[in-house]
C-alpha cells in the first residue's frame, strides 16, 4: 500500500494523516470544509514543531512531511488512486453508512477501506459496501503520533488478506497492531468506559469529589490521568456515544451512561474542546469546575 487517504480532519483525522506522511506515505486528507483542512495542516505544523524541538525530526523532516499532505473538499479526487482509504468522521453510524457507501464506489476495486471507529460495528459499516472482506477497523489511540498502540478490528467479512496487510503496515508506522473481533467497544473501551462511567458515578453519588476520584487511580493504580480528567481529553459526548453503543450492543444496563454525564453534554460541557467538563480550562490553567448536577 503506498496511497493513502484520510477522511476527516479533526484530531483523529489530522493525527493519522501526520503519522502516515511521516513515515513517507503520500496522503489525501479529505474534508467537507476547507476551513477545517487550513485548521488541521496548523496542527500538524505545530505537532512536528514539538517533534523537531525535541530532536525527534529535523527541519528538514518537517518540511517533506508537509509536502507529503494534500488536502481536498471532493472525495472523488482524493480517492482515485488510494490503497488504503481511513474514516475518522463523526462517531455516528448512519453517516458513516453513507461515507463507506461512497467510498465503495469511487475508489478502485483493490482499496482497502478502513474505519477509526472507537465503537461501532465494522461489520455493519462494511455491510453499506460490496466488499466486506476489504472493510476493518483501524482505531488508532489519542494522541496519534505519540501512542503506539492500534486497535485492528475484524469485520464478520474481513479477509485473512486484508488482516495482514493492516497489521503489516501498522508496524510499519513504528505502532503496535492488536487484533481483536468485532464486538461493540472492542476492547480498548469496552474496558475504559465503564471505568470512567464509574467514575462519573462515584461523583454524582457523592462518594467523592473530582480530585479526590482522579488522584486515587492516578496514585493508587498507577494511571497517568485520572479517569474524569481522561473523560474531559477524550469529549464527554463521545464517551456518552460509546457508552450508549455498548449499552444498545449488549443490553446490558451496566453500559448505560451516568445520569451526570448525559446532563452535561445536554448543557454543551463536552470537556477540553468547549472549556468545561469536569473541569474547566483556560489556556493551560485548570481548575475544578464549580458545580456538577
Amino acid at each position: 500500500m503506498k496511497n493513502i487517504a484520510v477522511i476527516g480532519s479533526g484530531t483523529m483525522g489530522n493525527g493519522i494523516a501526520h503519522v502516515f506522511a511521516q513515515f513517507g506515505y503520500p496522503v489525501a486528507l479529505i474534508d467537507i470544509s476547507a476551513d477545517a483542512l487550513a485548521k488541521a495542516l496548523g496542527v500538524i505544523e505545530k505537532n512536528l514543531d514539538r517533534q523537531v524541538k525535541k530532536e525527534i525530526l529535523t527541519e528538514e523532516d518537517k518540511q517533506n512531511i508537509l509536502k507529503r499532505i494534500t488536502t481536498f473538499t471532493k472525495t472523488e479526487q482524493g480517492v482515485e488512486n488510494a490503497d488504503l482509504v481511513i474514516e475518522a468522521a463523526t462517531e455516528n453510524p448512519q453517516i458513516k453508512a453513507v461515507i463507506f457507501k461512497n467510498l465503495d464506489a469511487l475508489c478502485p476495486a483493490h482499496t482497502i477501506l478502513a474505519s477509526n471507529t472507537s465503537s461501532i460495528s465494522i461489520t455493519q459499516i462494511a455491510s453499506a459496501t460490496a466488499r466486506p472482506d476489504r472493510v476493518i477497523g483501524m482505531h488508532f489511540m489519542n494522541p496519534v503520533p505519540v501512542m503506539k498502540l492500534v486497535e485492528v478490528i475484524r469485520g464478520y467479512a474481513t479477509s485473512d488478506e486484508t488482516t495482514r496487510a493492516v497489521m503489516s503496515l501498522t508496524e510499519k508506522l513504528e505502532k503496535t497492531p492488536v487484533e481483536v473481533n468485532d464486538y461493540p467497544g472492542f476492547i480498548a473501551n469496552r474496558i475504559l468506559m465503564p471505568m470512567i462511567n464509574e467514575a462519573i458515578y462515584a461523583l454524582f453519588e457523592g462518594v467523592a469529589g473530582v480530585e479526590e476520584i482522579d488522584n486515587v487511580m492516578k496514585l493508587g493504580m498507577a494511571h497517568p490521568m485520572g479517569p474524569l480528567h481522561l473523560a474531559d481529553f477524550i469529549g464527554l459526548d463521545v464517551c456518552k456515544s460509546i457508552l450508549e453503543v455498548m449499552y444498545h450492543g449488549f443490553g446490558n444496563p451496566k453500559y448505560a451512561p451516568c445520569p451526570l454525564l448525559v446532563n452535561m453534554v445536554n448543557a454543551g460541557h463536552l470537556g477540553a474542546k468547549t472549556g468545561k467538563g469536569f473541569y474547566e480550562y483556560q489556556g493551560k490553567e485548570m481548575k475544578v469546575a464549580a458545580r456538577f448536577c
